[in-house]
Formats: structure tokens, sequence, C-alpha cells
């Protein structure tokens, strides 16, 4: 069996969507679904069974998983970049996976996992998926460091070799829909645009970047999990970037969704919340030469076409990846 934690949501679902296209349905499923929308994220998708979080933890804990595992994808988490419980976070984002990665290991089955590029902080030491620079990295909000911790604790083990971490970049795409504050501005614009007829971006506090100009890595969701995939198969371990290589600006990003809705761009800029100026990332690219020596040659979407994709095949349809 192939077990995706967080398999429904965002990316976690995705993952399940295109193992189903790639022919396997020997998928356990966990979450935690709760009064959440993202249970719509399950339709269509074939799977042998599912597990709330945590009776599956009690499970791994206790050895008394009725089947045999040969990988865990890890995509379950609390995403939340704003999450201010951290003994929470430290619970759910840290410990979960310290679990999950001691069982994996002793039953020799595949662990991948979610980390994020939000462990990179402010971008100060660069963006390079190098586990000897590990301890350089200061993360600017706990759900980035309930993630680097994890991080660390691998590499203090010596099993980084043995487990592959991902570090996603700004991922957007079909299946967020249940994300509130947490879904792409993509989405968020699409709203925006349909309500008002323009999209409102966050001014920059930065002198070194204009309004609007604040840049960042996006990601198409099925590039995203395809980039997560190729680890299913071979043995290569460690901590792997999982971006474009190539920042956009924000008016970049916003540009393409109305050029995919064949509107005039409208932009309006507003004050930033105090609460988030200082924990603000103004520039995030992913190096991914070392995914790439790692075997993986597929070519990735451009923002435009992804943008195009998502709101065309999607957004406009009202639909999921499955529905």
């Amino acid at each position: 069996m192939i077990v995706v934690t967080g398999g429904a949501g965002f990316i976690g679902s995705a993952i399940v969507w295109r193992l189903n296209q790639m022919g396997s349905d020997n998928i356990i499923i966990v979450d935690n679904l709760g009064e959440s929308e993202k249970w719509k994220n399950l339709v269509g998708l074939k799977y042998a069974d599912f597990y709330h979080k945590e009776e599956f933890i009690e499970l791994i804990k206790e050895d008394r998983i009725p089947f045999q595992i040969k990988a865990v994808l890890h995509l379950g988490a609390c995403s939340s970049t704003t999450e201010r419980d951290a003994d929470y976070l430290m619970y759910n984002n840290f410990k979960y996976t310290q679990n999950l990665a001691a069982y994996c290991l002793e039953k020799d089955s595949r662990f991948i996992y979610a980390s994020s590029a939000a462990t990179y902080g402010d971008g100060t030491n660069g963006y390079l998926d190098d586990e000897e620079k590990l301890d350089q990295l200061k993360p600017l909000n706990m759900y980035g460091y309930s993630k680097h911790f994890f991080d660390l604790w691998a590499k203090r083990e010596e099993i980084l070799d043995e487990i592959v971490g991902i570090k996603y970049f700004n991922v957007f795409g079909p299946n967020e829909y249940h994300k509130g504050d947490m879904r792409s501005v993509i989405h968020k614009a699409y709203g925006q645009i349909k309500e008002s007829g323009k999209v409102k971006l966050f001014k920059s506090y930065n002198d070194m970047f204009d309004d609007g100009k604040q840049m960042r890595d996006f990601i198409y969701v099925k590039d995203a999990v395809d980039m997560t995939l190729h680890f299913l198969e071979n043995n290569d371990g460690g901590l792997y970037n999982v971006g474009t290589g190539k920042a956009r600006t924000w008016v970049d990003l916003v540009t393409s969704i109305f050029n995919a809705m064949d509107l005039e761009p409208n932009i309006e800029f507003i004050d930033m919340p105090e609460n988030l100026r200082g924990k603000y990332q103004y520039f995030t690219e992913a190096n991914i030469d070392k995914i790439k020596s790692v075997g993986y040659d597929k070519e990735i979407t451009s923002l435009e076409d992804g943008v195009s994709d998502y709101i065309k095949e999607y957004l406009m349809k009202g639909k999921g990846l499955t529905s």
C-alpha cells in the first residue's frame, strides 16, 4: 500500500489523482476531514481505505498497521503560515512526522515528506537545498520553524540520505478551494475579478521592491506532484526544492489571470496588515539543480500556461481534478 497523509488536502489529493492516472489504487488516505469542504477532493479518487490522522498515528506507534506499507507520502500538516498555536504546530508538523519517519525506517518503507520553502526565511542565506547549510536558515514564522525543526532533527539523526524532504515553493492549482486564507492568490484574485473587476495586492514595505514587484516562485500543482512522485521509485534521499527555478512578480501573476479571463488588468495596491510586515518574504526562487541532478527532466509548466489551464479548465468550469 501507498499511504498519503493529508490525502484529502490540496497537494495530497492531487498526488492520489496522479497515482490513479498511473494505474495505482492500492492507496490509503489519512486525513482529518472535520467540518471543512476538503472531503470534496476525495470524490472521484480511487483508494482502498481512509483513516483519521489520530487513529493512524496510534496504529503506527503501537505497530498495529494491518497492511504492508510500500511508501508514505506525508503531506499532512498544518499549512497555515499565520497559525499562532506553537504547541499545535510542533505536535502536528514535527512530532507526527517524527513518528512516521521512524516507523518507515524500521519497516524499510519509503518516506517522502513535505518540508517547505518557508524554512528559508527571508532568503538571506539563499534558496539552495543543501543539507550542510541547514543550521544557517532562520524561518520567519512558526509554521516554517516547525518544518525546519524536523529537517534539523533528520540531519542530526543522520537519516536524511534515507528519506526525502520536499521543499515546496508557491504551489497553486485545482483542489485548493477549501484552504480559506491559505488559498493561492490565483484563486483569490479570480473571485475578486468576478466580483469587482479588479485585484487587490499588498503594497511593498521594502525599498528594493516596488509595489507588486515582490517576487515568488509559483509552481503549478501538476508539476509539484510529478516532482514529488519522481522519488517514489528510486533510492535518492535528502532535501529537494520543488519550484520552477524562476521567480516572477505578483504583477506578472495577476496579469496572467486577467489574460486568461480575456480582461484588461486592473490592480489596486492596499496596505499590508501590521502583523505580516516583519514576516513577509519579498523574494523566493527555488534552486532546482539538485532535483535535476537525480534525474528529473520533465519540462516545467510556465506561469502563464499554468494559470491559463487552472482558470479555463477548472475555475471557470467549477471543477476540481476529478469533478
